[in-house]
């Protein structure tokens, strides 16, 4: 069993999906053993709490984005609840903040996040803004393992969305974060199933 950790700051609307999908058994070989928010009164952690998982708050405050001063403090935490280097998986969920070059490098391929555009266009913040702006035609999510350079490492899976006339950035952001609750879920399972391999900057799905 694979365990699991989720960080968060905001809503958690994909930690809720993730948390749904090991509820209802796609997921069977992880277990999110903890949700840790950088921000106190997270309502990912009211998620967290009403599926009967531990949810912890290490305060950010103080801290500047990217901090390794930071990042060891939940290191900790997670090696607290079984989540290691070796065996554990490390999920970004809405985290607001910039994983440290260390942490990265001591959780490498092992900690994913999901980014609201097709990878490599559109990275950092307002993707939905900047696919709009550039007059694109189809948007979607990406699923990556996170790398030193932001929204820049390995593709695991991506999802499309149309992108309409009328379209604004509230509605497509909206098309899109359903597909990010769906690819998501699925990303998780096919690692936790050990049914991703890793080669360069390729991600192969095995059989």
């Amino acid at each position: 069993m694979v365990p699991i950790s989720v960080l968060v700051s905001g809503r958690g609307s994909n930690l809720e999906a993730i948390l749904d999908a090991v509820d209802k058994k796609c997921i069977t070989k992880g277990q999110v053993k903890v949700v840790i928010s950088n921000k106190p009164g997270s309502s990912g952690l009211d998620i967290a709490k009403k599926h009967k998982v531990p949810g912890i708050t290490i305060d950010d405050k103080g801290f500047p984005k990217k901090s390794w001063e930071y990042d060891q403090k939940t290191v900790t935490a997670l090696k607290s609840y079984g989540i290691t280097a070796g065996d554990g998986l490390v999920l970004m969920a809405g985290y607001f903040r910039i994983l440290s070059d260390e942490f990265i490098e001591a959780f490498r391929h092992r900690i994913m996040n999901v980014h609201p555009a097709l990878l490599p266009a559109f990275p950092g913040l307002e993707a939905q803004k900047q696919a709009l702006d550039h007059g694109t035609k189809v948007a979607g999510c990406t699923v990556h393992f996170a790398e030193k350079t932001v929204d820049a490492g390995p593709i695991i899976l991506q999802a499309s969305v149309p992108v309409g006339e009328e379209d604004t950035v509230e509605s497509l952001s909206a098309r899109i974060l359903r597909e990010e609750h769906r690819i998501y879920p699925e990303a998780v399972r096919l690692f936790t199933e050990g049914k991703l391999k890793v080669e360069g900057r390729r991600v192969h799905v095995l059989p």
